[in-house]
Parts: C-alpha cells; structure tokens; sequence
C-alpha cells in the first residue's frame, strides 16, 4: 500500500511539473491610453500607490534631450499626472527602493522622491553611453543598472556606483529583473540570462529572435519578455518560447513592460506610438 502511494505521489508531481511547463497564456486588450504620452520607453506598476509610471523620452533618446518626464497614469489608463517629474534626459528604465524611484538618464542615474516627484539626487555612471533598464533588489538596497552602450551591468548602492559585469556575452544589455535573489538580464543577441550576484556566474534561460527590453516575472519560472521592435514572448519554465504577440508590422513598438501581479495585467509603451497598451493575461 505505502508503495502504490508514493508512487501515485510521484506521478502526481510529474503531471503537475508538465502542466507547468505546457501552461498556455493569452493577451487580451484591456484599455489603451490616449496619445499625449509622448515616447513612452518604461512603464512601472507601482503596487503600493497603485498606479503607473511611465518613462517618455518625449523625442529621441540622446544627451542634448532634456525634455524627458515621467507621467503618472491610473490603472484604468486615464492619465493622472502628465509630468510628475520633468526636465529629464531620455529616461528610460525605473525601479523603487524605499520610497524613491530610480530612473536611467543617457549617463546617469536620478533619484526621485515618490511623494513629490521631486529630484533628490543625480548619480553619474563612468564612462555611460547609454543607460537603459533598472531593477531592484530590496532585500539588499541594490539598484542595478545596464549600460546597452557598453555591454554592462552597474550597481548603485548606498549613493555609489560600481561595476558588476562586463564581456562576453553581455552585449547591448537591456532588460532587467531581480528575482529570487538572481538578476535577469535581457541581452542584444535575444538570450535571457541569469547572473548570481555573488559568484558573477551567468546561465541562459531561453532565447527569442532579437534583444530583449522589458522582463515580468509571472511565477514558476516562467516569464513575459518583449523585444522593443514590438514582439511580446512567453518564456516557459523549460526555457521553450512561444510569440504572443506581433506589431511590428503594424510598427506598433514593444518596450519595457510594466506588470501587476495581482490582476495579471500587462502593461505596454508602444514607444513610437505615443500610448500604453494594458493586456490581461489568462
């Protein structure tokens, strides 16, 4: 008897592993923003405030551009504040930590106080070409941050910043995510990676056709990640892809991607197309 349950047990695990790994997922438009967005590049789903922030560069990403601004925009997708903080440089990716949010500039990196969208400090990144995503490790009080520019991965911590990898095969780094204590990172040849902090050891999770800018953890090890070009892929526990979306065509832009866990809500800034797409997914 106690052999028949164990093996049942197992049998069970291995259905319940599979179900995992097969799991499917569909997009489904929910809302779309008006167009008074202005080259949205970042959305952050802030689940504290409950509302999202949005990174538009508001022209073309480069040093001379100091137009840039974050909007702060409802879950219904009404916009709630068009410049919650302005005068930036060609912002692109964000990231919390305590009750500041942090925003890539062209070369450096700015901190803004979440209850005022007031600048509070600029941290400048030596030898920065171009400064995209950002992710944060709260548990450690560690603001990561690529370089696409140079192929490199920076952290910030405690007002310092300091290199955390460079070489191959980090090239055109973009996306990031902290999760589980490992920090993903979207390369420019279409691999997601898999950095451990401590020991620099990287491994690869999956592969799509072409850089990847925006990663959203949705649990059991799998993931959404976009390519900016405006393809949206499902990442499977056993590192399979599947397309789930393509506007590329239609040159309908697919940057970094906001998610809400909670209402398993995607949220996508159409760069170019001046909006930001919300996609339940199921």
């Amino acid at each position: 008897m106690k052999k028949i349950f164990v093996i049942a047990l197992i049998g069970l695990a291995f259905r319940t592993a599979s179900s995992v790994q097969a799991q499917k997922i569909e997009l489904t438009p929910v809302w779309e923003t008006d167009t008074t967005l202005r080259t949205p590049e970042s959305v952050f789903f802030e689940p504290g405030k409950k509302v999202l922030y949005v990174a538009c560069i508001n022209g073309g990403p480069s040093l001379e551009n100091k137009g840039s601004y974050i909007a702060k925009v409802g879950l219904d997708g009404k916009v709630m504040q068009m410049k919650f903080t302005e005068n930036l440089n060609s912002t692109k990716g964000m990231g919390v930590l305590g009750n500041k949010l942090y925003v890539t500039e062209m070369t450096q990196v700015v901190e803004i106080a979440l209850a005022t969208g007031k600048i509070l400090n600029r941290y400048p990144v030596e030898g920065a070409k171009f400064l995209n995503d950002i992710a944060v490790d709260a548990k450690k009080g560690v603001v990561y941050i690529t370089d696409s520019g140079n192929g490199k991965v920076w952290a910030l911590t405690g007002g310092k910043t300091s290199l955390v990898l460079e070489g191959a095969p980090l090239k055109g780094t973009n996306g990031l995510l902290v999760e589980n204590g490992q920090v993903l990172i979207g390369n420019g040849d279409g691999s997601l990676l898999s950095m451990n902090p401590t020991t620099k050891e990287l491994s690869t999770i999956a592969k799509v056709s072409g850089g990847i800018d925006g990663i959203v953890a949705l649990g059991n090890k799998q993931y959404i990640v976009t390519e900016w070009g405006g393809k949206i892929w499902h990442v499977q526990a056993d590192g399979s892809t599947e397309l789930k979306l393509d506007t590329s065509k239609e040159k309908i832009n697919s940057a970094d991607i906001g998610y809400n866990p909670a209402t398993k809500t995607l949220f996508v800034p159409t760069f170019f197309h001046n909006t930001v797409k919300a996609y339940s997914l199921k």
